[in-house]
């Protein structure tokens, strides 16, 4: 069982850990997770290295339930902002709050307390090569201490099998996966502790089309069935127009707007017009459902074959 928030869901499984139910079943009915309290509180963030300012004066607050997807340019600090919510790098000034502890003045024990509830899928999955898909989602478990061998089995088999792989690709080794599998046991790990809070960098990075839309598919039934909060950094305008609840664009050193993709894509700012509003932004916007497509500007919906210029 999974408690979030307000939201709970049950999966039943075995005693064999296994699913009796496939995930995808379990959330094609369940509604999205509500939208709750602040989970992240950055205030006035800046950062520089040396001369170098990445961000200043920034601000961003995401909410219980919500996919908030990090946009931007090359160099806009995407992954540094990340970064700093975790706690890997420590901000120039300004605070961050996550789960309303102020992450820079809180203890190393509850430090690393709080970063059991939250999970982080890395670009290129960052499994260890040397160990089995079985063991690289073992590692988060066994590191928190002694876990009776039977159980873990339980854990990684059905983390193995919520992310949509059989049981007997435990025993490989990365090398022997593709692409598409391993986000997929990246996944498995960053979930493995059940975390309220997940971090996705670019997790259709290097896949295919349809490998891209299977692992977007699959974030989106594990948010509704284990009610997530995620932080998504993406290029894929796919993907983020499919998952966001909003998109948190990042421009001249600060967040421009936080707002569901059809009010981002509205502001007038250069660098928005050129993200949202060129070909490929605007042939993924024009997928929205058509009550939300209604709200874009009207450059938007020019025809997305078209190399038009709304400026």
């Amino acid at each position: 069982m999974s408690t979030t928030g307000t939201t709970v869901t049950t999966i039943e499984t075995k005693t064999t850990g296994t699913m009796t139910t496939p995930l995808k079943e379990v959330a094609q009915d369940l509604p999205l997770p509500t939208i709750g309290e602040p989970v992240i509180e950055v205030h006035n963030l800046s950062k520089r290295y040396g001369r170098n300012i990445v961000h200043q004066h920034l601000n961003l607050e995401i909410r219980r339930g919500e996919i908030v997807t990090l946009v931007g340019g090359s160099g806009s600090g995407k992954t540094t902002l990340v970064r700093q919510i975790l706690g890997l790098e420590k901000p120039t000034s300004g605070t961050i709050k996550m789960f309303g502890e102020n992450i820079s003045t809180i203890d190393p024990e509850h430090a690393r307390l709080m970063r059991t509830r939250t999970g982080m899928l890395f670009q290129q999955g960052a499994l260890f090569s040397s160990l089995t898909v079985f063991d690289n989602i073992a590692q988060p478990v066994r590191e928190l201490g002694k876990v009776p061998t039977a159980l873990l089995r339980d854990i990684v088999m059905l983390k193995l099998e919520m992310v949509g792989l059989p049981c007997k690709h435990a025993s490989k080794m990365p090398a022997a996966l593709s692409g598409g599998m391993i986000k997929r046991v990246g996944l498995a790990r960053a979930i493995v502790l059940e975390p309220e809070l997940l971090f996705l960098d670019e997790p259709t990075a290097g896949l295919d089309p349809r490998s891209s839309d299977e692992v977007v598919e699959l974030i989106s039934m594990l948010h509704r069935a284990l009610g997530l909060t995620v932080v998504l950094v993406t290029h894929d305008l796919d993907a983020m127009v499919a998952l966001s609840t909003r998109v948190a664009v990042l421009a001249e050193r600060r967040v421009l707007v936080a707002a569901p993709v059809e009010e981002a894509a509205s502001v007038d700012h250069p660098f928005i017009r050129e993200y949202f509003l060129g070909m490929r932004g605007r042939r993924a916007l024009q997928a929205l459902p058509p009550d939300r497509r209604a709200k874009l500007p009207p450059a938007a919906l020019a025809p997305a074959a078209v190399g038009y210029k709304p400026w």
